[in-house]
Parts: structure tokens; C-alpha cells; sequence
């Protein structure tokens, strides 16, 4: 059985898909944008955005009853590998050991030309 799980206090799906879907114990947190809910806006930098990609996901993993300590797998898409190091350092602050799996790409562009986009599987 899956549930969808859905929050204000993340950006609404902005096609045919949930912002996550609890099967079982395990939350599926669909690639978040570093957009804020609030107020529509994308902060510029990767720092910045990388902080608001993973809000977003601590919002709707709170919403499915659990938290970042629940994350066991991440998937990163970056506009550009350079940007790996700034995102890993804010990415640091919110993840602590034993941290998740994690795979991290350059992709060739992001919805809104974002520079970061961020998954998660959560088990809660």
C-alpha cells in the first residue's frame, strides 16, 4: 500500500508526481528544488540553495512523521561539478554519521536553472 505524503511547507509537484510516497517503512521524497514555499523565491547561491533543497525534504519528511536522521539514501543532481564542494559542506550540516548513501551528478540543466535538486529515501 503507498500513501502520499504532501506538504505547504515544502513546494508543491509542479507536474504528475507526489512530493513523496510512504510505501511500507520507507518515505520516496521526490528531487527537491531549493525554492522556498513561502515565498516562491530560489536563493542564488549553491550554498544557499543547497540549505533550502534539504529544508524542504526535513519539511515533508516531518509531515510523513519522521526527520533527516531518518534519510538512508540521497541522490544530488548539480548544474556543474564545481559546485561540489560548497554543496558537500552545507550538505555536512544537516546529515550526521551514520550518514546516507549518497550518489551525486552533474546533470545538463535543472528545472528553473537551479544549480542543485536533491532526493531522498527516508526510512521511518
Amino acid at each position: 500500500m503507498k500513501e502520499e505524503i504532501s506538504t505547504k511547507k515544502a513546494p508543491g509537484a509542479i507536474g504528475p508526481y507526489s512530493q513523496a510516497v510512504k510505501a511500507g517503512a520507507f518515505v520516496y521524497v521526490s528531487g527537491q528544488l531549493p525554492i522556498n514555499a513561502a515565498t516562491g523565491e530560489m536563493p542564488a547561491d549553491i550554498k544557499a540553495q543547497t540549505a533550502q533543497s534539504i529544508e524542504n525534504i526535513k519539511a515533508i519528511l516531518e509531515e510523513a512523521g519522521g526527520s533527516l536522521d531518518n534519510v538512508v539514501k540521497t541522490t544530488v543532481l548539480l548544474a556543474d561539478m564545481s559546485l561540489f564542494g560548497p554543496m558537500n559542506e552545507v550538505y555536512g550540516e544537516y546529515f550526521k554519521a551514520v550518514y546516507p548513501a549518497r550518489a551525486a551528478f552533474a546533470v545538463k540543466e535543472l528545472p528553473k536553472q537551479a544549480l542543485v535538486e536533491i532526493e531522498a529515501v527516508a526510512f521511518i
